[in-house]
């Protein structure tokens, strides 16, 4: 008599981001230890948030749109980024054009190198206070993670990779996401950074239950 020695595959949380999205940074710079932690899968889902946005009959983000909520937003940021340990500079602009990068993480949703590349580019614009819609910006990103940069920014021009961002966004939509970071698992939908726990721990519970 044989034992049943199959593995269950982890469960995964789909992370959907954006690299104008403040509290997206939040949550790139925390999601792969605290997935690590729960035993959880992340699937990483970028997306453009303007689409949305104009689809909500707004022409930016509402931190700008009411300036009550935009001064909230900077002071709990500081607060946030001190709670976690991360460094933070309120960006000068905002939010940043950020198609070109978001384009090569849609292109490259499951290579090995994602969660560093987001990381980074997060860094260049929620810390160093620097443009990220730049080829020079994203090729030195790429080149510092020993990628054959002048490759990938190639590829980037090609009508494929930049219908994949719009797939991803219009994907976004489908899904009922209404702003970012958003989360979700077996269905559910969680938003925002500090949601991002709950979501992990339901991901587990399902994992458990099953």
């Amino acid at each position: 008599m044989h034992k049943n020695t199959s593995v269950k595959a982890l469960p995964e949380i789909e992370f959907w981001f954006e690299f104008a999205s403040n509290y997206s940074y939040l949550s790139v710079m925390r999601i792969e230890e605290l997935a690590r932690l729960y035993q959880v899968k992340i699937k990483w889902c970028p997306f453009l948030l303007g689409p949305i946005f104009k689809s909500l009959g707004w022409n930016t983000s509402p931190f700008v749109l009411q300036k009550n909520k935009g001064d909230y937003v900077w002071q709990d940021m500081a607060r946030q980024a001190k709670k976690y340990g991360l460094a933070w500079t309120q960006p000068t602009q905002f939010p940043r054009s950020a198609l070109l990068p978001m384009r090569v993480a849609a292109a490259y949703i499951n290579v090995s190198w994602i969660a560093d590349f987001c990381k980074a580019i997060m860094h260049i614009n929620f810390v160093r206070d620097s443009d990220i819609d730049s080829a020079t910006v994203v090729h030195q990103v790429l080149s510092d993670l020993a990628l054959d940069a002048n490759l990938i920014l190639r590829d980037m021009e090609s009508d494929g990779n930049k219908i994949k961002l719009r797939q991803q966004t219009e994907l976004a939509m489908t899904k009922k996401i209404f702003g970012a970071p958003s989360f979700i698992v077996e269905g559910q939908l969680f938003w925002g950074d500090d949601r991002l726990e709950d979501a992990l721990h339901f991901a587990r519970g399902v994992y458990e239950r099953n």
